[in-house]
Protein backbone atom coordinates (compact mmCIF):
# COMPACT_ATOMS: atom_id res chain seq x y z
CA UNK A 1 0.00 0.00 0.00
CA UNK A 2 3.05 2.60 0.70
CA UNK A 3 3.79 2.24 -3.02
CA UNK A 4 0.38 3.18 -4.28
CA UNK A 5 0.07 6.22 -1.47
CA UNK A 6 3.46 7.14 -3.24
CA UNK A 7 1.75 6.58 -7.38
CA UNK A 8 -1.38 7.94 -6.38
CA UNK A 9 -0.13 11.26 -4.81
CA UNK A 10 2.38 11.74 -8.15
CA UNK A 11 -0.14 10.48 -10.46
CA UNK A 12 -3.01 13.16 -9.00
CA UNK A 13 -0.36 15.80 -8.89
CA UNK A 14 0.76 15.20 -12.41
CA UNK A 15 -3.05 15.22 -13.81
CA UNK A 16 -3.68 18.17 -11.95
CA UNK A 17 -0.47 20.32 -13.09
CA UNK A 18 -1.63 18.90 -16.84
CA UNK A 19 -5.43 19.77 -16.36
CA UNK A 20 -4.81 22.80 -14.95
CA UNK A 21 -4.10 24.99 -18.07
CA UNK A 22 -6.31 23.66 -19.73
CA UNK A 23 -9.35 24.82 -17.15
CA UNK A 24 -7.85 27.95 -17.45
CA UNK A 25 -8.08 28.35 -21.28
CA UNK A 26 -11.74 26.97 -20.69
CA UNK A 27 -12.37 29.86 -17.68
CA UNK A 28 -11.10 32.33 -19.95
CA UNK A 29 -13.46 31.07 -22.83
CA UNK A 30 -16.54 31.28 -21.13
CA UNK A 31 -15.92 34.27 -19.38
CA UNK A 32 -15.67 32.71 -15.70
CA UNK A 33 -13.11 35.31 -14.30
CA UNK A 34 -12.56 37.48 -11.42
CA UNK A 35 -12.99 40.96 -11.63
CA UNK A 36 -11.14 43.58 -9.04
CA UNK A 37 -12.84 45.64 -7.26
CA UNK A 38 -12.68 47.82 -3.82
CA UNK A 39 -12.46 44.37 -1.71
CA UNK A 40 -10.17 41.97 -3.63
CA UNK A 41 -6.53 41.88 -3.67
CA UNK A 42 -5.66 41.06 -7.37
CA UNK A 43 -5.39 43.75 -9.77
CA UNK A 44 -6.41 42.43 -12.91
CA UNK A 45 -8.96 40.00 -14.01
CA UNK A 46 -7.82 36.08 -13.84
CA UNK A 47 -9.43 33.32 -14.62
CA UNK A 48 -11.80 31.16 -11.76
CA UNK A 49 -12.86 27.83 -12.12
CA UNK A 50 -9.35 26.14 -11.19
CA UNK A 51 -10.93 23.65 -8.64
CA UNK A 52 -11.90 21.80 -11.35
CA UNK A 53 -8.42 20.95 -12.49
CA UNK A 54 -8.67 20.05 -8.63
CA UNK A 55 -11.71 17.58 -9.04
CA UNK A 56 -10.44 15.91 -12.05
CA UNK A 57 -7.01 15.04 -11.08
CA UNK A 58 -8.76 13.46 -7.75
CA UNK A 59 -11.12 11.47 -9.94
CA UNK A 60 -8.88 10.50 -12.40
CA UNK A 61 -5.93 9.88 -10.06
CA UNK A 62 -8.42 7.60 -7.90
CA UNK A 63 -9.74 5.71 -11.35
CA UNK A 64 -6.14 5.40 -12.83
CA UNK A 65 -4.65 3.18 -8.99
CA UNK A 66 -7.82 1.27 -8.40
CA UNK A 67 -7.06 -1.58 -10.11
CA UNK A 68 -3.65 -1.63 -8.43
CA UNK A 69 -5.07 -1.31 -4.74
CA UNK A 70 -4.78 -4.83 -3.24
CA UNK A 71 -6.36 -3.73 -0.26
CA UNK A 72 -10.48 -5.14 0.20
CA UNK A 73 -12.22 -1.66 0.76
CA UNK A 74 -15.10 -2.68 3.26
CA UNK A 75 -18.84 -2.01 2.41
CA UNK A 76 -18.63 1.34 4.41
CA UNK A 77 -15.51 2.57 2.66
CA UNK A 78 -17.73 2.49 -0.72
CA UNK A 79 -19.84 4.12 0.74
CA UNK A 80 -17.89 6.77 2.14
CA UNK A 81 -16.22 7.05 -1.14
CA UNK A 82 -19.56 7.27 -3.07
CA UNK A 83 -20.95 9.39 -1.18
CA UNK A 84 -17.60 11.89 -1.75
CA UNK A 85 -17.99 11.47 -5.36
CA UNK A 86 -21.44 12.13 -5.34
CA UNK A 87 -21.99 14.98 -3.18
CA UNK A 88 -18.92 16.79 -4.08
CA UNK A 89 -19.35 16.52 -8.06
CA UNK A 90 -22.90 18.43 -7.06
CA UNK A 91 -20.20 20.92 -5.09
CA UNK A 92 -18.13 21.19 -8.26
CA UNK A 93 -21.29 22.16 -10.60
CA UNK A 94 -22.54 24.40 -8.15
CA UNK A 95 -19.41 26.17 -7.63
CA UNK A 96 -18.76 26.10 -11.45
CA UNK A 97 -21.91 27.70 -12.00
CA UNK A 98 -20.94 30.75 -9.52
CA UNK A 99 -17.58 30.66 -11.04
CA UNK A 100 -19.24 31.56 -14.47
CA UNK A 101 -22.59 33.48 -13.23
CA UNK A 102 -22.43 34.70 -9.86
CA UNK A 103 -24.93 32.92 -7.71
CA UNK A 104 -26.46 34.16 -4.79
CA UNK A 105 -25.45 33.47 -1.59
CA UNK A 106 -28.94 31.82 -0.84
CA UNK A 107 -28.79 29.50 -3.99
CA UNK A 108 -25.10 28.56 -3.06
CA UNK A 109 -26.15 27.27 0.88
CA UNK A 110 -29.12 25.52 -0.51
CA UNK A 111 -26.97 23.69 -3.26
CA UNK A 112 -24.57 22.99 0.08
CA UNK A 113 -27.75 22.28 1.77
CA UNK A 114 -28.98 19.12 -1.03
CA UNK A 115 -25.01 17.98 -1.38
CA UNK A 116 -24.80 17.14 2.48
CA UNK A 117 -28.45 15.64 2.55
CA UNK A 118 -26.85 13.18 -0.33
CA UNK A 119 -24.28 11.93 2.17
CA UNK A 120 -27.14 11.71 4.81
CA UNK A 121 -29.87 10.35 3.07
CA UNK A 122 -28.60 9.18 -0.29
CA UNK A 123 -25.72 6.73 1.45
CA UNK A 124 -27.01 6.97 5.42
CA UNK A 125 -23.65 8.76 6.44
CA UNK A 126 -24.17 10.32 10.06
CA UNK A 127 -22.45 11.10 12.99
CA UNK A 128 -23.65 8.59 15.22
CA UNK A 129 -21.81 8.99 18.24
CA UNK A 130 -20.72 11.70 20.47
CA UNK A 131 -17.26 11.37 22.47
CA UNK A 132 -17.70 12.33 26.36
CA UNK A 133 -14.93 14.46 27.40
CA UNK A 134 -13.09 13.78 30.54
CA UNK A 135 -14.01 9.78 30.21
CA UNK A 136 -13.18 7.03 28.19
CA UNK A 137 -16.06 6.32 26.49
CA UNK A 138 -18.85 7.43 23.60
CA UNK A 139 -22.10 7.59 23.54
CA UNK A 140 -24.69 7.15 20.59
CA UNK A 141 -27.06 9.84 19.15
CA UNK A 142 -30.27 9.48 18.28
CA UNK A 143 -31.23 10.26 14.15
CA UNK A 144 -33.15 13.35 15.11
CA UNK A 145 -30.08 14.94 16.23
CA UNK A 146 -27.45 13.01 14.27
CA UNK A 147 -29.22 14.05 10.82
CA UNK A 148 -29.13 17.85 11.27
CA UNK A 149 -25.38 17.93 13.10
CA UNK A 150 -23.87 16.26 10.27
CA UNK A 151 -25.63 18.23 7.84
CA UNK A 152 -24.72 21.46 9.48
CA UNK A 153 -20.89 20.10 10.23
CA UNK A 154 -20.84 19.71 6.21
CA UNK A 155 -22.39 22.95 5.52
CA UNK A 156 -20.26 24.41 7.67
CA UNK A 157 -16.86 23.43 6.98
CA UNK A 158 -17.44 24.18 3.41
CA UNK A 159 -18.39 27.68 3.67
CA UNK A 160 -15.51 28.45 6.08
CA UNK A 161 -12.97 26.86 3.91
CA UNK A 162 -14.78 29.29 1.15
CA UNK A 163 -14.38 32.79 3.43
CA UNK A 164 -11.14 32.15 3.61
CA UNK A 165 -10.26 31.96 -0.02
CA UNK A 166 -8.75 35.35 -0.37
CA UNK A 167 -5.59 35.42 -1.17
CA UNK A 168 -3.36 33.46 -3.75
CA UNK A 169 -2.40 29.75 -2.40
CA UNK A 170 -4.36 30.75 0.92
CA UNK A 171 -7.02 28.35 1.18
CA UNK A 172 -5.59 25.74 -1.38
CA UNK A 173 -2.65 25.74 0.86
CA UNK A 174 -4.92 25.57 4.32
CA UNK A 175 -6.76 22.87 2.83
CA UNK A 176 -3.52 20.88 1.67
CA UNK A 177 -2.39 21.01 5.54
CA UNK A 178 -5.31 19.71 7.27
CA UNK A 179 -5.49 17.59 4.84
CA UNK A 180 -2.33 16.86 5.51
CA UNK A 181 -3.13 16.35 8.92
CA UNK A 182 -6.52 14.02 8.39
CA UNK A 183 -3.65 11.46 6.34
CA UNK A 184 -0.88 11.67 9.49
CA UNK A 185 -4.25 10.73 11.81
CA UNK A 186 -5.66 7.87 8.91
CA UNK A 187 -1.68 6.26 9.30
CA UNK A 188 -1.31 5.98 12.73
CA UNK A 189 -4.77 4.72 12.93
CA UNK A 190 -4.00 2.21 10.26
CA UNK A 191 -7.10 3.71 8.34
CA UNK A 192 -6.29 2.44 4.59
CA UNK A 193 -9.01 4.24 2.80
CA UNK A 194 -8.63 7.56 4.65
CA UNK A 195 -5.44 7.55 4.32
CA UNK A 196 -5.75 7.18 0.49
CA UNK A 197 -8.12 9.50 -0.25
CA UNK A 198 -5.70 12.46 1.74
CA UNK A 199 -2.98 11.46 -0.50
CA UNK A 200 -5.39 11.83 -3.57
CA UNK A 201 -6.73 15.03 -2.82
CA UNK A 202 -3.38 16.45 -1.17
CA UNK A 203 -1.43 15.64 -4.63
CA UNK A 204 -3.86 17.35 -6.54
CA UNK A 205 -3.62 20.45 -4.53
CA UNK A 206 -0.05 20.46 -4.70
CA UNK A 207 -0.26 20.31 -8.75
CA UNK A 208 -2.88 22.81 -8.45
CA UNK A 209 -0.48 24.95 -6.09
CA UNK A 210 2.04 25.23 -8.91
CA UNK A 211 -0.42 27.71 -10.78
CA UNK A 212 -2.09 29.34 -7.70
CA UNK A 213 0.61 30.47 -5.51
CA UNK A 214 1.39 33.81 -5.71
CA UNK A 215 1.67 35.60 -8.52
CA UNK A 216 -1.47 33.02 -9.17
CA UNK A 217 -2.11 32.31 -13.02
CA UNK A 218 -5.76 31.05 -12.09
CA UNK A 219 -7.73 31.31 -8.98
CA UNK A 220 -9.65 28.18 -7.41
CA UNK A 221 -12.93 29.77 -7.34
CA UNK A 222 -16.10 28.66 -5.70
CA UNK A 223 -15.49 25.57 -7.53
CA UNK A 224 -12.21 24.95 -5.60
CA UNK A 225 -12.64 26.19 -2.09
CA UNK A 226 -16.38 24.63 -1.68
CA UNK A 227 -15.08 21.32 -3.20
CA UNK A 228 -12.03 21.21 -0.60
CA UNK A 229 -14.55 22.35 1.79
CA UNK A 230 -17.03 19.64 1.42
CA UNK A 231 -14.02 16.80 1.83
CA UNK A 232 -12.86 18.52 5.05
CA UNK A 233 -16.04 18.46 6.45
CA UNK A 234 -16.79 14.57 5.43
CA UNK A 235 -13.08 13.46 6.12
CA UNK A 236 -12.17 15.49 9.40
CA UNK A 237 -15.45 14.03 11.42
CA UNK A 238 -16.72 10.81 9.25
CA UNK A 239 -13.56 9.08 7.93
CA UNK A 240 -12.36 8.17 11.90
CA UNK A 241 -16.25 7.02 13.19
CA UNK A 242 -15.09 3.40 13.17
CA UNK A 243 -12.24 4.06 15.22
CA UNK A 244 -12.77 5.24 18.78
CA UNK A 245 -9.72 7.19 19.98
CA UNK A 246 -10.96 10.69 18.11
CA UNK A 247 -11.88 13.32 21.00
CA UNK A 248 -14.28 15.33 20.58
CA UNK A 249 -11.83 18.54 19.79
CA UNK A 250 -9.71 17.15 17.08
CA UNK A 251 -11.83 17.80 14.09
CA UNK A 252 -12.28 21.15 15.42
CA UNK A 253 -8.39 21.55 15.68
CA UNK A 254 -8.09 19.66 11.94
CA UNK A 255 -10.05 22.96 10.13
CA UNK A 256 -8.87 25.85 13.09
CA UNK A 257 -7.99 28.46 10.30
CA UNK A 258 -10.83 28.67 8.59
CA UNK A 259 -13.23 27.73 11.74
CA UNK A 260 -11.80 30.45 13.60
CA UNK A 261 -11.61 32.83 11.05
CA UNK A 262 -15.67 32.25 9.87
CA UNK A 263 -16.43 32.55 13.94
CA UNK A 264 -14.78 35.97 14.40
CA UNK A 265 -15.78 37.13 11.01
CA UNK A 266 -20.03 36.43 12.45
CA UNK A 267 -19.17 38.10 15.54
CA UNK A 268 -17.50 40.84 13.40
CA UNK A 269 -20.62 41.63 11.44
CA UNK A 270 -23.31 40.76 14.05
CA UNK A 271 -21.89 43.86 15.95
CA UNK A 272 -21.91 45.75 13.26
CA UNK A 273 -24.96 44.82 12.01
CA UNK A 274 -24.45 43.49 8.75
CA UNK A 275 -25.55 40.42 7.31
CA UNK A 276 -23.56 37.34 8.29
CA UNK A 277 -22.91 36.40 4.51
CA UNK A 278 -21.95 40.27 3.75
CA UNK A 279 -18.47 40.43 2.28
CA UNK A 280 -15.60 42.83 4.03
CA UNK A 281 -12.21 43.41 4.64
CA UNK A 282 -12.11 41.78 7.57
CA UNK A 283 -10.44 38.43 7.58
CA UNK A 284 -7.27 37.41 9.08
CA UNK A 285 -5.66 37.79 5.66
CA UNK A 286 -7.03 41.13 5.21
CA UNK A 287 -5.55 41.90 8.54
CA UNK A 288 -2.11 40.87 8.19
CA UNK A 289 -1.63 43.08 5.20
CA UNK A 290 -2.90 45.63 7.11
CA UNK A 291 -0.15 45.42 9.63
CA UNK A 292 2.50 45.52 6.56
CA UNK A 293 3.34 42.13 5.96
CA UNK A 294 3.75 41.06 1.75
CA UNK A 295 1.39 38.97 -0.07
CA UNK A 296 3.47 36.12 0.34
CA UNK A 297 4.38 36.25 3.81
CA UNK A 298 0.76 36.42 4.76
CA UNK A 299 0.23 33.47 3.18
CA UNK A 300 3.16 31.92 5.20
CA UNK A 301 1.99 32.73 8.06
CA UNK A 302 -1.21 31.87 7.93
CA UNK A 303 -0.15 28.46 6.69
CA UNK A 304 2.23 28.54 10.05
CA UNK A 305 -0.94 28.75 11.98
CA UNK A 306 -2.61 25.71 10.23
CA UNK A 307 -0.24 23.75 10.70
CA UNK A 308 -0.01 24.46 14.69
CA UNK A 309 -3.47 23.59 14.56
CA UNK A 310 -2.56 20.30 12.73
CA UNK A 311 0.21 19.42 15.10
CA UNK A 312 -2.26 20.50 18.14
CA UNK A 313 -4.91 18.10 16.54
CA UNK A 314 -2.39 14.72 15.99
CA UNK A 315 -1.70 15.45 19.46
CA UNK A 316 -4.93 15.18 20.85
CA UNK A 317 -5.89 12.04 18.65
CA UNK A 318 -2.59 10.30 19.88
CA UNK A 319 -3.29 7.34 23.15
CA UNK A 320 -1.12 9.10 25.49
CA UNK A 321 -2.50 12.67 25.20
CA UNK A 322 -6.17 11.20 25.05
CA UNK A 323 -5.60 9.56 28.75
CA UNK A 324 -4.97 12.74 30.25
CA UNK A 325 -7.95 14.77 29.15
CA UNK A 326 -7.79 17.74 32.35
CA UNK A 327 -3.92 18.18 30.73
CA UNK A 328 -5.76 18.94 26.96
CA UNK A 329 -8.41 20.79 28.39
CA UNK A 330 -5.69 23.00 29.75
CA UNK A 331 -4.05 22.96 26.31
CA UNK A 332 -7.13 24.07 24.97
CA UNK A 333 -8.24 26.95 27.12
CA UNK A 334 -4.79 28.35 27.00
CA UNK A 335 -4.56 28.27 22.75
CA UNK A 336 -8.05 29.84 23.21
CA UNK A 337 -7.17 32.45 25.10
CA UNK A 338 -4.05 33.57 22.90
CA UNK A 339 -6.48 33.11 19.78
CA UNK A 340 -8.58 35.83 21.86
CA UNK A 341 -5.37 37.85 22.06
CA UNK A 342 -4.10 37.43 18.58
CA UNK A 343 -7.79 37.90 17.30
CA UNK A 344 -7.90 41.70 18.88
CA UNK A 345 -4.32 42.33 18.79
CA UNK A 346 -4.70 42.21 14.23
CA UNK A 347 -8.26 43.43 14.52
CA UNK A 348 -10.20 40.50 13.42
CA UNK A 349 -13.47 41.49 15.48
CA UNK A 350 -12.81 45.49 15.22
CA UNK A 351 -10.52 48.10 15.52
CA UNK A 352 -12.35 49.27 18.78
CA UNK A 353 -14.14 45.67 19.64
CA UNK A 354 -10.89 44.40 22.02
CA UNK A 355 -12.41 43.06 25.38
CA UNK A 356 -10.00 40.49 26.36
CA UNK A 357 -6.93 43.42 25.65
CA UNK A 358 -9.15 46.10 27.81
CA UNK A 359 -9.82 43.83 30.56
CA UNK A 360 -5.97 42.93 30.97
CA UNK A 361 -4.53 46.62 30.65
CA UNK A 362 -7.33 47.58 33.59
CA UNK A 363 -5.90 44.77 35.64
CA UNK A 364 -2.34 46.07 35.10
CA UNK A 365 -3.44 49.48 35.61
CA UNK A 366 -4.56 48.18 39.16
CA UNK A 367 -1.98 46.22 40.30
CA UNK A 368 0.79 48.96 39.24
CA UNK A 369 -0.72 51.45 41.66
CA UNK A 370 -0.46 49.10 43.58
CA UNK A 371 3.03 48.61 43.76
CA UNK A 372 3.61 52.35 43.62
CA UNK A 373 1.90 52.86 47.13
CA UNK A 374 4.25 49.60 48.51
CA UNK A 375 6.88 51.64 47.63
Amino acid sequence: MLIIYIAGFIVCMGLALCLTPLVKRLALAIGATDVPNARKVHTKIMPRLGGLGIFLAFVLGLLAISPFISYEFSTRDMNFIKALLSGGGLIVLLGALDDKFELSAKVKLLGQIAAACIVVFGFHITVDFVNIPFNNSYSSLESWIAIPLTIFWIVGVTNAVNLIDGLDGLAAGVSGIAIATIATMAFLMGNVMVALICLLLLGSIVGFLFFNFHPAKIFMGDTGSLFLGFCLGMLALLGFKQIAVVSFITPLLIIGVPLSDTFFAIVRRKLQKKPIFAPDKGHLHHCLRELGFSHRQTVLIIYGIAAFFGVLAVIQSSSAMYEANWVTFVVICVMLFFLQIGAEVIGLVGQTKKPLLNLLSRVFMKVSPEKGSKS
